[in-house]
């Protein structure tokens, strides 16, 4: 049994602990009890630990730290936990309970240990199953639904899945012939020898669990319903079973009345849906060229390989919870694909790759398994894995989410590290990072956000030294916390080169500049501008120091520059360091609208000035930066 120092030390070294519980704990609630039946049920989890009489806060830094704060009763404490363990629950748990003294504070150290499959669920016999069962999710307990309950028995599937239930109202005649044929095509693909292949259609379709026989009457199932059924009888029994591909321009969902994504929606069973939905990502996906061994010509071939894009529909369409009235959505950005199914990952996402399968759909993933579109025990994602690796392409990412009841698989169409990803860290972090660091920066640039679950997947790192990593970044300014506990991410705070030099770059400064030699702005009064009144940000960053070679073209009073000298000069600015509209607004006394439609728009389109985030124009934190080796003569250069 681990001591109360030790414990509290990994809960101050991460961002959240799985197996680890701290609260305050002034007397025996409900939480403490969930928290220990989560522990006994969780499988694989080993058990875990709860620290009693700790309280907490959020630091400066966005992190939660843990100190000892005491528990006034330690022995009622005890009892209470022990009684209610023994008395309120369908199985007897005995748990190990320590008392401490950490500094002068008397804490308690309580252990549960992983309950026997053959008494799981554990549950509150007063509130029943499955709602009085509770399951270790991450740092979280998660009150369980139906589908734990198989889990937590040890089994991947009941003995009918839900998808084997049959539907009211539907009828054989909603069954489509042609996908019931399609099926027996690529079926013949697959195996050409295939037993079922000499079964009459009725047959086949009791065979594959899409109809079942009550009495005298042939019912079609939710299988049947959704791998044959015809668009109409879709549409009556199911008005949201659909699959929508939505094409959004750059990186980001951004919800822009004059910037409409298209999308295209198919409704159709899944024997024919999946095909068109994979030639609608194929046709629309980057080609590169590839020459075979021996061949003298090259072939087009799309960026991400046809089955990765096949496994991940499978997944999603065989995982996915029927239940949930809501499409399938694949959206594609220009950097990644998305593909967001309905219904949490029955498997932890940390063993996702891991051989064995946990099945929410056992009659439809039968049958994708035998047409050869998904791979079987399991082994789909650790095949996309791979693929991609085998491209060059940055791994896959996979999310799941049980509040939101929602999975969600993340297809990169980007190599791991390219010469612009170099040249973009450089400029971001000088040589400072080591190649995990980079992959979690390059992956937060692309993403939006990283947590440590994405750094784990790609980096192949455990929990703790994920967050390590990614507290690293934190500190060096690179990346900036949200969140907590299991909902903490980091995003990338934009242009954050570190150089010790220039110190804090990111606190604010009410609009005033110090650069050497003294402060930067007019003397009294409004600023004098071209264009119009001048357009300070309240929010703008500490900058480090401007060179004095600067300041001296800033400061310059009653000259004005041409076109020519200050679009010079904004590139040195710029060269400097990487400056938002704002700031350069500022430095140049010039109204920020007037100075972007004048002079940084037409620098852009002209090759003179790039996007610090060229794949989102519009970021909220966009920055410029000169292009490599371009420099705009000026009479101001010629002056120095």
């Amino acid at each position: 049994m681990r001591t109360a120092q030790d414990l509290l030390t990994e809960l101050n070294a991460s961002d959240e602990s799985t197996r680890i519980e701290a609260k305050r704990a002034r007397e025996m609630g409900k939480s403490i009890l969930e928290t220990v039946i989560a522990f006994a049920n969780e499988p694989g989890l080993g058990g875990g630990y709860l620290l009693l009489g700790v309280d907490w806060a959020v630091n400066e830094k966005g992190d939660v730290r843990y100190w000892p704060d005491g528990v006034p009763d330690p022995d009622k404490l005890q009892r209470d936990l022990a009684t209610l363990c023994a008395s309120t629950l369908n199985v007897v748990l005995r748990p190990e309970i320590a008392v401490e003294r950490l500094d002068e504070w008397t804490v308690i150290v309580v252990f549960v240990p992983e309950a026997d499959v053959s008494q799981k669920p554990v549950y509150l016999t007063a509130t029943g199953l499955p709602k009085g069962a509770y399951r270790r999710v991450g740092s979280t307990d998660q009150r369980c639904v139906d589908e734990d309950l198989w889990i937590l028995r040890g089994s991947s599937q009941p003995q009918m899945g839900p998808d084997m239930a049959l539907v009211a109202d539907a009828r054989l005649d909603d069954l489509d012939l042609a996908a019931v044929a399609e099926y027996r095509r690529l079926r013949a693909l697959a195996n050409p020898h295939a037993e079922e292949l000499g079964y009459e259609n009725g047959d086949l379709l009791e065979a594959l669990s899409a109809v079942r026989r009550v009495g005298d009457v042939v019912k079609p199932t939710l299988a049947g319903v959704v791998l044959f059924g015809k668009p109409m009888a879709l549409r009556r029994l199911f008005p949201a079973l659909r699959m929508d591909y939505v094409r959004v321009v750059g990186t980001q969902w951004v919800d822009d009345p004059e910037s409409r994504f298209t999308s295209v929606d198919i409704r159709q069973p899944l024997m024919l849906a999946l095909a068109k939905m994979e030639a609608a990502i194929v046709d629309d996906l980057p080609r590169g060229f590839r020459l075979p061994e021996g061949e003298l010509q090259s072939q087009q071939v799309p960026l991400l390989p046809r089955k990765v894009i096949r496994e991940a529909l499978a997944n999603a369409v065989m995982h996915r919870s029927y239940q949930d009235h809501s499409p399938v959505q694949i959206v594609r950005y220009s950097n990644r694909i998305e593909i967001l199914n309905p219904g949490f990952s029955l498997k932890d996402v940390s063993s996702l790759g891991a051989p064995g399968s946990r099945l929410r759909n056992p009659a439809i993933a039968a049958v994708l398994h035998e047409i050869n579109w998904a791979e079987t025990k399991g082994s789909g994602i650790r095949t996309m894995r791979r693929l991609a690796a085998d491209a060059g392409l940055q791994l896959p990412e996979f999310s799941s989410d049980r509040q939101r009841n929602e999975f969600r698989a993340t297809l990169f169409l980007h190599h791991l590290l390219t010469e612009e990803d170099f040249a973009w860290l450089k400029i971001l972090a000088g040589d400072a990072v080591s190649a995990d660091e980079a992959k979690a920066l390059i992956y937060a640039r692309e993403t939006g956000a990283v947590d440590n679950t994405a750094c784990r997947d790609f980096s192949g790192l455990d929990t703790l030294q994920a967050s390590n990593l990614l507290r690293r970044l934190r500190d060096k300014g690179l990346l900036e916390k949200q969140g907590a506990g299991n909902r903490t991410h980091y995003v990338l705070l934009a242009y954050s080169r570190v150089n010790p030099e220039f110190g804090d770059l990111f606190g604010d400064i009410g609009g005033k500049l110090e650069p050497e030699g003294g402060n930067l702005g007019s003397e009294g009064g409004n600023l004098e501008t071209e264009g119009g009144n001048l357009d300070v940000s309240p929010n703008m960053r500490q900058l480090p120091q401007l060179p004095e070679h600067l300041v001296i073209r800033l400061i310059s009073p009653g000259k004005r520059m041409g076109t020519s000298g200050l679009r010079g000069l904004i590139l040195d600015l710029c060269a400097w360091q990487p400056l938002r509209a704002d700031e350069l607004a500022t430095l140049l006394q010039r109204d920020k609208k007037y100075l972007r439609n004048k002079h940084l728009t037409p620098m852009v389109q002209a090759g003179h000035l790039l996007f610090f985030y060229p794949e989102s124009p519009n970021h909220k934190w966009q920055a410029y930066l000169p292009a490599n080796g371009h420099h705009i003569k000026s009479n101001a250069d010629n002056s120095r």
